[in-house]
């Protein structure tokens, strides 16, 4: 469905100035963004992402991943095609790297109403904006996360963090949680692998901290990538710098997509970033894609909290915000 899209300019000969994410695309008429999912018609910029959904799932909430929000609870989870990075290892591939100006034509029209309803109606206490990158349809995620929080439901960007603050300000009154993957702390990866820039989603961590949304942070780790002890400590510093309660996965890599050479990450590696993280101040480290290290201790007393499998709490010894054995604070909304 093509609508009239947020976040733009017109400019002279009917360009236009898109500023949704930090690409700034400046498009000619008939021409699209570097998405492919958002056009130039007569100097008017359309998306074509609006209800256009490509997925749907219940989620467990520890999928997205979220540690400390609402552990335990379900999240309905939408995305719609297309993605404004060309990540050479995206694990969702298949509908990330598709659309309208590729050819993409399937999918199916879902009401942001429909999308409340249903996650109303399967006990959901959230919706997540995931698989491909929720930026991009961003004018749906708008009006479906209004409508959702006028219900008493949470909304949750999965996001590689590449917005433009002008964005990240209209949405954050209804935006709850966000999982931001910080793939790298090379521009040059960046630049190389993912078709972007680093500097952009350190500029969203900071901001989304700024506007008091619950804030989680996942790197994948692959190896003679990203996995040398110097890069995995300069980005456990940078988030301790912004803040040190903000909860940390380092996932295992498997080979996908246009990286089907690479190895799979050895956990030895995901250990080494694990104590990186915690010698960098972070208080709470996960490792992800492997069986174990998805546990929550008390940061301060070292207690067990949340005992975890298979993406599920097994055990929440948490009745409150702070540890039952010694009071320290777990940062976090427990939904309690």
């Amino acid at each position: 469905m093509k609508i009239e899209a947020l976040l733009y300019e017109k400019l002279d000969n009917n360009k236009v100035h898109c500023f949704l994410c930090a690409h700034n695309c400046h498009i000619s008429p008939d021409h699209y963004g570097i998405c492919g999912m958002r056009q130039n018609i007569d100097g008017v910029l359309y998306t074509y992402a609006y209800k256009e959904v490509i997925a749907e799932a219940i989620d467990p909430i520890e999928k997205k991943p979220l540690f400390h929000f609402l552990p335990g609870s379900t999240s309905y989870s939408i995305a719609t095609p297309g993605c404004n990075f060309k990540c050479s290892f995206c694990q969702n591939w298949q509908i990330s790297q598709t659309s309208i100006r590729d050819g993409y034509s399937t999918g199916y029209q879902f009401l942001p109403a429909d999308v409340v309803k249903n996650a109303i109606a399967n006990k959901c206490r959230s919706i997540s904006y995931t698989y491909t990158e929720p930026t991009i349809f961003f004018e749906y995620a708008l009006e479906t996360a209004k409508l959702a929080k006028s219900k008493g439901l949470y909304n949750i960007f999965v996001t590689n963090g590449f917005m433009s603050a002008e964005a990240l300000e209209m949405i954050s009154p209804y935006l709850s949680a966000a999982n931001v993957d910080l793939k790298s702390f090379k521009d040059s990866f960046y630049q190389k692998i993912c078709k972007g820039r680093l500097q952009p989603v350190l500029d969203t961590i900071r901001l989304m901290r700024k506007l008091n949304i619950w804030l989680e942070i996942t790197t994948l780790v692959i190896p003679q990538e990203n996995d040398s002890d110097s890069e995995l400590r300069a980005i456990a510093e940078f988030i301790a710098s912004v803040d040190q309660d903000i909860p940390w996965h380092v996932s295992k890599f498997h080979p996908d997509y246009k990286f089907t050479e690479h190895a799979g990450t050895d956990i030895k590696t995901l250990e080494k970033a694990k104590k990186i993280g915690y010698e960098a101040g972070l208080k709470y480290v996960y490792l992800g894609n492997v069986m174990g290290g998805a546990d929550t201790f008390c940061y301060q007393c070292k207690k067990p909290l949340i005992k975890r499998a298979y993406m599920q709490p097994q055990e929440i010894n948490l009745t409150t915000n702070s540890c039952p054995n010694c009071q320290a604070k777990i940062a976090g909304v427990w939904g309690f």
